[in-house]
């Protein structure tokens, strides 16, 4: 079992998670231009929350992640609440090519961390938009790696800069950068720090 199975039945129960997803969604509908006809994929979905926020703005979600419990929980909101415009779906875009119906956005939260080959995410999340379409991307920005517990395989966060050299890069234009919000987390007994959080948006 995963970190993220484990972890899947608390997810939503974090006040953290809640707020950030809030401020991340909050961001995205000032930034792009939303319209319900739109079809959107949310990368590394987890339990939707990102997805439960913006549903409202979207003709169609499709929920992607690799963890089985994540997903798992997503459903049961679904089936509670009567999404039929929300789908899940488990698959794992490092390890394969996504060939179904293109996507008018991609958005991601807290994601691409977690991703090895950060590039090859992004070139597969441009083939896999419609002309016109948009990406989102939420993360860290560069931290110490005081973040995560020692040990865990994972970047230490992201220079928004950087990362739009790559998305120009791929072919991506219109590129946008802004801190959206901040975790303050508790990394030893008595002692917390701040870690800022970007949202990072592109158009093909």
């Amino acid at each position: 079992m995963s970190e993220f199975d484990e972890k899947a039945k608390q997810w939503d129960q974090n006040q953290m998670h809640l707020e950030r997803t809030k401020a991340v969604a909050g961001e995205i509908l000032k930034i792009i231009p939303v319209t319900p006809s739109l079809k959107a994929l949310e990368f590394g979905a987890g339990t939707g929350l990102l997805s439960f926020f913006l549903k409202d703005h979207f003709a169609h979600i499709t929920l992607m992640d690799t963890s089985v419990e994540m997903l798992k929980m997503a459903k049961e909101k679904l089936v509670a609440g009567d999404h039929g415009k929300i789908k899940t779906l488990f698959f794992d875009l490092e390890k394969s090519v996504y060939t179904g119906e293109p996507f008018d956005i991609i958005f991601t939260q807290m994601v691409m961390h977690h991703i090895s080959d950060v590039n090859a995410i992004l070139e597969k999340f441009f083939q896999m938009l419609t002309p016109g379409g948009y990406l989102a991307i939420a993360d860290l920005y560069s931290e110490d790696g005081s973040f995560h517990d020692p040990g865990m395989e994972v970047h230490h966060g992201f220079d928004p800069g950087e990362l739009s050299v790559v998305l120009k890069t791929i072919g991506f234009e219109n590129l946008a950068g802004k801190e959206c919000f901040v975790i303050r987390k508790e990394i030893s007994a008595g002692t917390s720090k701040e870690y800022p959080v970007f949202l990072l948006t592109a158009r093909k």
